[in-house]
């Protein structure tokens, strides 16, 4: 299985189009260790020619064209078969509209978060302009499904959704509209297996906590994806950014290397590949320079950034 990470940040970016944060500022200053982010997403094969997209992200269209994998063969043609949604979060959602230039796309998604992104949304027209321009593959949590296109063509690759703890998105919050809000199927991971090499990959994005079910999901996975969203959970209000702390927004903080957080929950973990991945703009942990980023390390982890790519 390849994977290619096109894009490694939480929502906004990094840096964030409005935060004067010590990180930001050196990021924009070309100071050294500190590498500019899209926002978070990833690319998986088990050929090399058939891609699958987990979340689509705002810069899609320029994460398509820093990876040669994915450009166009033919006049009208993409090696990308179809895109996986783990929630409904902007940063999750918005590339998908720029995916409406007439091509049929397959969107594999909970029933909630495809209801969240299509009722009421207007925008949503755009990739209604021919029949089966959009079709929605639903994902139903512990049960696997194979991977395929809109041809139906077999990937190799099976995936496996997994509830993890999460909350709907800011733009349904409250919103009465029926969209799944408090829904268990909100936010999820995934398991994806690659039926040639027996390799499986654990994408957890977004996770407000560490369930038994996410837990095993991780340990029989040869590499890990998870929510490195914030370092701490006091991270924005420390930094005077927010008053909300990770857990308030769905988030399981990293550190302390030895305390509550996924670093010292997950640090038994046998995969061979351990990244974290939706980092925030304030994570100190984007200095390679940091005792974060050495403590990270030091756990046998990685940061990701926009290029990463490994093969399992």
């Amino acid at each position: 299985m390849r994977v290619r990470v096109l894009g490694a940040a939480a929502g906004g970016g990094f840096p964030q189009w409005n935060c004067g944060c010590a990180n930001c500022r050196d990021a924009r200053a070309g100071v050294a260790g500190l590498q500019p982010r899209t926002q978070e997403s990833i690319a998986v094969s088990a050929d090399g020619e058939q891609w699958f997209v987990l979340n689509a992200s705002p810069e899609i269209r320029a994460q398509i064209e820093g990876f040669p994998a994915l450009h166009p063969r033919a006049p009208r043609q993409t090696p990308i078969q179809a895109l996986v949604l783990t929630n409904g979060d902007m940063d999750h959602v918005l590339g998908l509209l720029s995916l409406r230039e007439s091509h049929p796309i397959v969107i594999y998604a909970t029933e909630c978060v495809r209801r969240g992104f299509t009722r009421g949304n207007v925008l949503y027209r755009t990739l209604e302009r021919f029949p089966d321009q959009v079709t929605w593959r639903t994902l139903v949590p512990d049960a696997a499904v194979e991977l395929s296109g809109v041809d139906g063509r077999a990937s190799g690759l099976t995936l496996t959704a997994v509830t993890a703890p999460g909350k709907p998105p800011v733009h349904l919050s409250g919103s009465g509209s029926g969209s799944g809000a408090g829904d268990p199927d909100e936010n999820i991971g995934v398991v994806i297996s690659d039926s040639t090499t027996q390799t499986r990959l654990a994408y957890f994005a977004a996770a407000g906590g560490i369930t038994p079910a996410v837990q095993r999901a991780c340990n029989g996975a040869d590499a890990v994806f998870f929510d490195g969203t914030f370092w701490s959970s006091d991270e924005l209000i420390h930094l005077g950014l927010g008053t909300q702390r990770a857990a308030d927004m769905a988030h399981l903080p990293v550190g302390p290397a030895g305390g509550g957080g996924s670093l010292g929950t997950l640090g038994k973990l046998s995969a061979r590949r351990r990244v974290y991945i939706h980092i925030n703009n304030t994570n100190p942990m984007l200095r390679t320079d940091s005792p974060e980023r050495r403590a990270v390390e030091a756990a046998g982890w990685e940061v990701a950034y926009d290029g990463m790519e490994f093969t399992l």
